[in-house]
């Protein structure tokens, strides 16, 4: 089949508009500085060191998660670093992303979620790489993983890398199902670039033709996070190191820390997410196991807290709400069956 024959091509345009000389740091702190459990600690850090234009930087410990908060002198938050996690969010120029066709919301967000090279730990700000290493973070402009999630949503436009392997662009679930009904699940990150992978443990894939340029639930988070962002990958569902293939492993065994313990009951705790965080559902009537994930994108235009994910009706990633919407605070199908969320 060929690359043409194999896509599903959805006609939606997506706009992600960012305004460089806009920081937005109330924003920001709204989304990420200091969720509503979250206790400071009776010692804050000072340091000069830092890549701070204002003056030193300010180390802040809060719980509900364990975390670091990065301050300016001056108290704005820079970054914040979970303990145990590799996802930093970090304030940089406001972006919006939107998906018109399915949603007039969009999410205005001062957020970027870079990837650490290793789990954070307190006090790991005083490690001779952090000063570097943060400095840079502030200082990119390439995509981060909110940007390259919204890469995939419908109409983004198709783009190859130099040995000719599609790396992004609307990407679709998966095929028809034989029967005519539905589509398939099972599509994972390979199945979309059409390249074999060999995992650390060894394990080796090839991708199947027929699902060429889809990716299922998990699949989209894989080649989010993994593929495009570097974050280790895993072969099967067993523990161990890396993002695993399917999405209840992912919820019950996967990296990072759990922020929204699953109790198989719907959950409302929102003050604990930040934009990158993934969210679990289980969306099936009847079903007691994780069965679909998504990223969360942050509060939108309307005060909702919206995620992208990758599903069957809208026939590929949507942070739209085509097929339920994409909300965990409407009372929406999604908003129901919402169960638990980890940070990575």
């Amino acid at each position: 089949m060929t690359q043409t024959a194999a896509r599903i091509t959805r006609a939606t345009v997506f706009t992600v508009t960012i305004g460089l000389a806009v920081w937005g740091v109330f924003h920001f702190a709204r989304e990420v500085g200091g969720a509503a459990d979250g206790q400071a600690s009776t010692t804050l850090v000072t340091d000069s060191r830092g890549p701070d234009p204002a003056g030193a930087l300010r180390y802040e410990r809060l719980s509900g998660p364990d975390r670091t908060v990065v301050r300016t002198a001056a108290g704005a938050v820079l970054a914040t670093l979970t303990d145990g996690a590799r996802t930093v969010a970090i304030t940089g120029p406001r972006r919006t992303f939107s998906e018109p066709k399915t949603t007039t919301a969009a999410v205005v967000t001062s957020t970027w979620v870079r990837l650490l090279p290793t789990e954070w730990r307190a006090g790991e700000e005083d490690a001779p790489w952090f000063g570097p290493w943060l400095a840079k973070a502030r200082d990119e402009r390439e995509p981060d993983l909110l940007a390259i999630a919204t890469q995939y949503l419908d109409g983004a436009p198709i783009e190859h890398d130099g040995k000719g392997v599609r790396f992004r662009g609307d990407a679709a679930f998966g095929p028809v199902a034989a029967s005519g009904a539905g589509r398939l699940e099972r599509s994972d990150f390979l199945d979309y670039l059409g390249v074999a992978w060999t995992f650390p443990d060894g394990t080796k894939r090839k991708p199947d033709r027929t699902r060429h340029g889809a990716a299922d639930c998990s699949g989209f988070v894989r080649l989010v996070f993994g593929y495009r962002g570097g974050y280790p990958l895993r072969g099967g569902n067993d523990p161990g190191p890396g993002l695993p293939r399917r999405a209840y492993a992912m919820a019950e065994s996967g990296p990072g820390v759990v922020l929204v313990p699953n109790t198989h009951t719907t959950t409302t705790e929102y003050a604990r997410l930040q934009p990158g965080d993934l969210v679990f559902f289980e969306s099936e009537d009847g079903d007691t196991q994780v069965d679909h994930s998504g990223i969360y994108l942050g509060i939108d235009t309307d005060g909702h807290h919206r995620f992208v994910s990758s599903r069957e009706r809208a026939n590929g990633p949507t942070m739209g709400d085509l097929g339920g919407t994409s909300l965990l605070d409407d009372d929406g199908h999604y908003s129901r069956a919402w169960r638990t969320a980890r940070r990575v």
